[in-house]
């Protein structure tokens, strides 16, 4: 597919560039039948009770006739960490203009690919967990992803960039999808892939001067944070009841989500060079990659990459390692592995309580 930020002009997107036959597989997951049709009562059926409260309707809520020009930047430059990089100030006018729409472009495929991926964990977790009320909020959740999927489709069609799917997301969303215990999807889900989602959504909600998709953020942001909340209110106590071996594994499974991640989305790395989507974005912007990823390396060294704008966050160390640590799934076993991986331990749950509350962190 060309890819361009022509806006005279701009092609239809076309969706199914990244469809193969290996995107077919079957789910060794269990179906659950419930016959209790009793309400909880607890902190579950009180997300379901905001669920159904929250639900909104894009064509109502937002306005889609705002005109989105994907030449011009959508995110503020002071925030964006590529604008404080060494390399960025080589570039001409025309270069760092093409670079910042294409990576915002990048970014955004990422947040569509990933609610589809959403979409169908949450489907997942309605038809195999074995609780009447979970499957009920289970179900809203779904709900919540198919809108998210809809507005995102919508706001990517209006850029006509789609970039494909990066690697390490679809590896972590596959191997979330190919579990085979519903506690499993939902920490892959609700805590890891959430986690990573209510993050990237505040810092875009903070930085974006698009006001339709400022907008758009806002409300998936609202949805995304009382899916987070599912992760502790139910699967806390039902991991507590465990015995040992299967806190384990599924401890271990965490971890393994967890480095999945953190070798994906270390920029400048190896992982990054075999991301094809984002080896498109310096080759639309005609930007040298081994010039730019031995910037990357230099940048990190020099600890430019370390410290995030006021109001942003970092989605691993603020919200899916506490989120971890309050279910119990930061073993001893477990802290052992994250150390031999070189993953920092991070239990502080601040952040994550003060976004669970459904609104962007104050700056």
């Amino acid at each position: 597919m060309t890819l361009t930020v022509d806006t005279q002009a701009r092609p239809k997107a076309d969706w199914k560039v990244s469809m193969n036959p290996d995107d077919i597989y079957k789910n060794p997951m269990a179906i659950a039948w419930i016959f209790d049709y009793l309400l909880s009562g607890d902190k579950v059926e009180d997300l379901y009770k905001r669920a159904k409260q929250d639900q909104w309707d894009s064509d109502q809520l937002l306005n889609w006739d705002t005109p989105v020009d994907p030449s011009k930047p959508m995110i503020n430059d002071r925030s964006d960490v590529y604008h404080r990089m060494p390399f960025f100030a080589k570039l001409s006018k025309s270069q760092q203009e093409t670079f910042t729409a294409h990576s915002t472009a990048q970014l955004l495929s990422q947040f569509l690919h990933g609610e589809q991926g959403a979409l169908m964990t949450a489907a997942c977790v309605t038809h195999s967990v074995p609780d009447s009320t979970a499957k009920l909020y289970a179900a809203t959740q779904t709900m919540d992803e198919a809108r998210h999927v809809e507005v995102y489709a919508k706001y990517c069609d209006k850029i006509a960039i789609v970039y494909p799917m990066s690697p390490w997301l679809k590896a972590l969303i596959d191997a979330t999808l190919q579990s085979d215990r519903y506690e499993k999807v939902m920490i892959g889900m609700n805590m890891i892939v959430e986690g990573l989602a209510l993050g990237a959504f505040n810092n875009m909600y903070r930085t974006t001067q698009c006001e339709l998709l400022k907008a758009i953020t806002f409300n998936v942001m609202r949805d995304e944070s009382r899916h987070v909340s599912f992760g502790h209110a139910f699967l806390g106590p039902e991991i507590g009841r465990l015995p040992e071996d299967e806190r384990e594994d599924l401890a271990d499974f965490a971890f393994q989500a967890i480095n999945i991640l953190a070798n994906g989305t270390q920029t400048g790395t190896l992982a990054s060079k075999v991301d094809p989507g984002f080896m498109e974005v310096l080759y639309n912007a005609n930007i040298d990659p081994e010039d730019f990823f031995k910037d990357m390396a230099e940048a990190k060294d020099a600890g430019i990459m370390q410290e995030l704008p006021p109001g942003q966050i970092h989605a691993m160390k603020d919200l899916m390692l506490p989120a971890l640590a309050r279910v119990g799934l930061l073993t001893p076993t477990a802290r052992k592995k994250y150390e031999e991986a070189g993953i920092p331990i991070f239990d502080d749950p601040r952040v994550l309580h003060a976004m669970e509350g459904g609104n962007p962190i104050a700056a």
